[in-house]
């Protein structure tokens, strides 16, 4: 958050008026755009400028039962509390829900659903929460002592975002929403350049993905900078759980949101230029893409036989946590190694996935 600085002593200076409205006292900078302007108009700009991309999108229709994916931090809590304003100020006739996810770590995420709960409560919507234990059988706490801390994020992504439409599912949700911010996106561009990811590059600045999946998701803080939802979640003192992942501090996206930052303090508009850059992306028609179909195993979307989140968690359940981390090459010789293992010992195949977990049946 940046604000205006205060005067030397000993000089005379006149406050600054509001650069919007011109009458009001201007106390702070917009990262954004570096205006100058009152606390009024920055929540009148903000909440605008997200109204405009939920119309010029065509984000909701009215009677949709709109799940927000809430975690409890800053992003999920703005998002929360904006869309209930915007639902009511401008009758979109949603019907919201927040959606939390349990990756099971202890000391985080019990703490930061704890956020979420009072939320429930703050803004009148209902909240339904499914675990990590629930759908898989495993808590991250429990993947991470079996497999360490190197590669961890890819086991949490990949099962939080089924998690998330299972979770959706149960709720007949049309439409998930997500507090992916501009500083997310321009740092999802910038990863899927650096891993030489065309098939995610493709489609990662899209503010709606997955229309042919089971749910759609749609991202109304695409335009939104970080900092501006950090002064928006300070200036209207909303409750928000604001402690970092304890298994993410190395993770690669780190990195890049790292360089990002250094890009912003040198030149705000960087974010929305990377953003537009990722949008204007065109893929070469020679480029193979991968073909969308169902998992053989859980009937979710994959443009494998088995989805990602089957094979990580046969590695899981098998004693191979390694299955599906790494190059394809090294995954093909692993999984080779893992039949003749089953051939060996049939007994240790480990559970199948067409079981129930709770009230989820795979």
């Amino acid at each position: 958050m940046e604000t205006i600085q205060a005067p030397e002593k000993g000089k005379r200076t006149m406050a600054r008026p509001c650069s919007l409205c011109n009458q009001r006292k201007a106390s702070l900078k917009r990262p954004k755009t570096l205006e100058q302007i009152c606390i009024e108009c920055f929540y009148n700009v903000f909440e605008d400028e997200i109204h405009r991309v939920i119309i010029d999108n065509n984000l909701f229709k009215p009677g949709e039962r709109v799940a927000i994916g809430a975690s409890g931090g800053k992003d999920s809590t703005v998002l929360a509390y904006v869309l209930s304003e915007l639902n009511r100020r401008h009758n979109y006739g949603l019907d919201l829900f927040l959606l939390s996810v349990d990756e099971g770590i202890t000391g985080y995420r019990d703490d930061s659903l704890e956020t979420v709960k009072r939320n429930e409560l703050q803004y009148g919507l209902p909240l339904k929460i499914v675990s990590y234990k629930e759908l898989y059988g495993w808590t991250m706490d429990e993947i991470v002592k079996a497999i360490g801390l190197k590669n961890n994020c890819t086991f949490c992504g990949v099962f939080r975002r089924q998690a998330l439409d299972r979770g959706a599912a149960l709720i007949q949700a049309d439409k998930i929403v997500t507090g992916h911010n501009a500083d997310d996106i321009a740092e999802t561009v910038l990863l899927n350049i650096l891993r030489g990811d065309i098939a995610r590059l493709s489609r990662c600045t899209d503010i709606t993905t997955g229309e042919n999946g089971p749910i759609p998701r749609c991202k109304p803080f695409k335009y939104t900078y970080e900092k501006e939802i950090v002064m928006y979640a300070y200036f209207k003192k909303l409750d928000y759980f604001s402690t970092e992942c304890i298994y993410s501090p190395n993770a690669y996206r780190g990195f890049a949101r790292e360089f990002i930052k250094d890009l912003e303090r040198i030149r705000p508009s960087a974010i929305l230029d990377i953003i537009r850059s990722g949008e204007n992306f065109r893929i070469s028609t020679t480029t193979r893409m991968p073909e969308q179909g169902t998992c053989q195993r859980c009937g979710y979307i994959s443009s494998q036989k088995l989805c990602k989140a089957c094979v990580l968690l046969d590695g899981l359940n098998r004693g191979l946590p390694k299955l599906g981390i790494g190059r394809k090459k090294e995954c093909t010789q692993e999984n080779s190694n893992n039949q003749e293992q089953i051939k060996r010992n049939p007994e240790n195949k480990g559970p199948s996935l067409h079981i129930k977990h709770g009230n989820i049946e795979f």
